[in-house]
């Protein structure tokens, strides 16, 4: 248990915690470390009687196990008395498990109004009062966990159970709410919906079912979700038997029902219905934004095209004529000869950002090298020269080059590419998807050297404008993307482009005059060139080598990448990395903060003498950094534990100063621009905490980071 999950200081409050669920969360918790408040009213399952054995008894399982842990006897409608317990036995509250219920089960026709609102006010209302009361107790120390209790009644509905149902699924909008307003001070919100045995199934179970699911099956998952390790906030799972499965929203593709300058009718409904509820291709929307984002779409629709669907398969869109994709799949578009010395590899590495500057990369730009190789990334340039031969004489598919966006790219090495020589790539149609808007072709361009196949492409590439002909809309060719992990990356490697990096990289091969030509540039709708997406590729990739590969591209197997966002010539790239098994996911984004690049050149400081400085400092900074009056990011430099860490967030235990201030005042202080102390009067440097410990931090950075 103790290389386990551990508790250890944290105090955890568990409501209706004297049986079934809530005594299996209580034991679990203390069994690892934790302090427990056991609360429990001590009433029978619909809500009647008062007593405190029930209670009293966890608290003796616990403490005859050695366990720490306090009785509490009321309500959860008296919120405040329960934390106020917890904090009176054990000086703070971290954890809060919203586990209290009762029944009144009946059909609709017959729920009173005592039963419904008693229901309420015990499962939403409680939990939302019990919550509130630990809130800001967790917002000033930048913890906290929180568990409510929804049920599969609330998710799916049961005969029986409206007031239960309406209750357990508000639970559901309250955490995923509280789940948002928590995130910026390290409080998560989760769901559950558990099937376990319990005073509460007996009314819906037979028995053996409720000796079968024990409350044991589904204590871990509780247990798992409050540990200040685990990033999951804001989601619902259902849990049971020992299985556990996430739930998420799930939205037809939908279709626009009216025409620009025309009147909405019932009867445009009723004709598409069908697509209306047709669930093929669903979205997954995860947040309000997102939901809301395609009524932003659908107006855009109306306002440019008129009458246009947003499923492409309805025979309003107009876009395209039929195509026979039968004809297109498997056809082989070109066979093309990529010949090159070790010119080729060291410009490309130029053209991904590599410099002499770093002792690392020299093996990539110097031909001498003993160790010369090529970046494993450069595998997509002998692919690319054969990929736009035949694309244009597409049948019955509207194709313009000047159109095309390139979407997604999957890299796959089967050994090192040699560093000069002759490669012979063939390219091959693997599918064509029909978007609506456009049309995406998913473009197979297999790469020899001779006849040993040494990678393998897959380019996706979205045509605006070539959509609309009733095709589908996925693919199961496609090689798909993974979500990164829901916690701090593992890695963070800032690189800054130039504003020639764009000129530079189209020497490697990619002509598009979108990348250096301004004028071109502005028929795209872009304020200036933008960089090429197969150069922010090469920046990632050779990024994920050095960190987690050493530059041994003998270990570099595949990559597989989306393009979200155009990148500009003179941006900052940063790429957050995160090592799962044998497989790194990874997110390059643009960041507009200098600041940044500080923290990680101090973060690399830090990694070299951090053992020294935890000894002189014992000190956890946490920086707020502003932009336009909002805060922009948050770094936190401990030199408090271990050998010391510099890392984006919010302190992950209490920081013993925290200074605010903007992106350019922050950097006028670092370039020595601007006196701390002034700063400070002038109200530009905001601190809170110990004040004292500053003169250590200004010691870090002129005498140790030396910046």
């Amino acid at each position: 248990m103790a290389a386990g999950l551990r508790f250890d200081g944290r105090v955890v409050l568990v409501t209706g915690a004297g049986g079934g669920l809530g005594r299996a969360y209580a034991l679990a918790f203390a069994e690892r470390g934790a302090s427990v408040v056991v609360n429990d009213l001590g009433g029978d399952f619909k809500g009647y009687g008062k007593s405190s054995s029930a209670a009293d008894k966890v608290v003796e399982e616990i403490r005859a196990k050695g366990g720490k842990a306090v009785p509490n006897y009321d309500s959860v409608e008296d919120g405040e008395k329960l934390v106020k317990t917890a904090l009176e036995a054990f000086g703070r509250i971290d954890i809060v498990i919203n586990n209290a219920g009762i029944l009144r089960d009946r059909s609709f026709i017959r729920i009173s109004d005592e039963d419904w609102d008693i229901i309420h006010r015990i499962h939403l209302r409680g939990s939302f009062l019990v919550t509130r009361a630990a809130w800001n107790h967790m917002k000033n120390q930048k913890f906290g966990r929180i568990i409510m209790t929804s049920s599969a009644a609330g998710i799916y509905g049961n005969f029986g159970q409206a007031n239960y149902s309406a209750a357990k699924l508000g639970l559901l909008g309250l955490s995923n709410t509280i789940a948002i307003e928590g995130r910026k001070y390290n409080i998560h919100s989760n769901t559950i919906a558990p099937t376990a045995g319990s005073r509460l199934t007996q009314t819906v179970m037979p028995q053996d079912l409720v000796d079968a699911f024990k409350p044991e099956y589904v204590a871990p998952l509780v247990i798992w979700l409050c540990h200040e390790s685990c990033a999951e906030n804001g989601s619902l799972f259902e849990v049971g038997a020992g299985w556990i499965g996430k739930l998420r929203w799930e939205r037809s593709l939908g279709a626009i029902v009216r025409e620009k300058n025309q009147p909405m009718t019932p009867e445009a409904v009723r004709d598409k219905w069908e697509k209306v509820c047709d669930f093929d291709n669903a979205s997954k929307p995860r947040s309000i934004q997102e939901s809301i984002s395609v009524l932003s779409d659908a107006l855009s629709q109306i306002e440019s095209q008129g009458n246009v669907t947003m499923n492409s398969t309805s025979s309003g869109s107009v876009v395209s004529s039929s195509v026979d994709t039968t004809g297109i799949v498997g056809r082989e578009l070109a066979t093309s000869v990529y010949k090159y010395t070790h010119l080729e590899p060291i410009l490309y590495a130029l053209g991904v950002g590599m410099s002499t500057k770093d002792p690392d990369h020299l093996k990539f730009l110097f031909e001498g090298s003993g160790e010369f190789c090529c970046l494993p990334s450069f595998g997509v340039i002998p692919a690319q020269t054969s990929m736009f031969d035949g694309i244009p004489s597409l049948p019955g598919l509207n194709i313009d080059l000047a159109k095309m966006l390139h979407g997604e790219q999957y890299l796959e090495l089967y050994k090192p590419l040699p560093t000069s020589g002759q490669l012979t790539s063939v390219s091959t149609i693997a599918d064509i998807l029909d978007k609506g808007s456009g049309a995406v072709l998913l473009i197979d361009v297999n790469t020899y050297c001779g006849k040993d196949l040494v990678c393998y492409n897959q380019f996706s590439l979205f045509f605006v404008g070539a959509g609309g002909f009733g095709g589908k809309r996925t693919s199961e060719k496609a090689k798909v993307s993974v979500n990164p992990p829901k916690r701090p990356p593992d890695a963070v490697i800032f690189d800054e482009t130039t504003a020639d990096q764009a000129a530079l990289y189209r020497l490697s091969g990619d002509w598009n005059p979108l990348h250096v030509d301004p004028s071109f540039a502005a028929l795209g709708g872009f304020k200036k060139p933008i960089l090429h997406g197969l150069c922010s590729f090469g920046f990632a990739a050779r990024n994920i080598l050095k960190q987690f590969a050493n530059n041994d591209v003998n270990r570099f197997k595949a990559i597989k990448v989306r393009f979200a966002k155009p990148v500009f010539p003179g941006q900052t790239l940063q790429t957050e990395m995160w090592k799962e098994g044998n497989r790194i996911h990874f997110q390059t984004k643009t960041t507009g903060l200098q600041s940044d690049l500080v923290f990680e050149e101090i973060g690399r400081r830090v990694k070299e003498l951090g053992n020294e400085l935890v000894k002189k400092v014992n000190a956890i900074f946490q920086w707020d950094i502003t932009k336009d009056g909002k805060t922009a990011m948050q770094w936190t430099i401990d030199l408090k534990n271990g050998s010391g860490a510099v890392y984006q967030g919010p302190a992950r235990s209490s920081a013993d100063t925290t200074f605010t201030l903007s992106d350019e005042d922050f950097m006028d202080v670092v370039q020595q621009k601007t006196n701390p102390q002034k700063a400070f009067f002038s109200g530009k440097l905001k601190v809170k905490g110990n004040i004292m410990l500053s003169q250590k931090l200004e010691m870090i950075l002129k005498d140790y980071a030396k910046l």
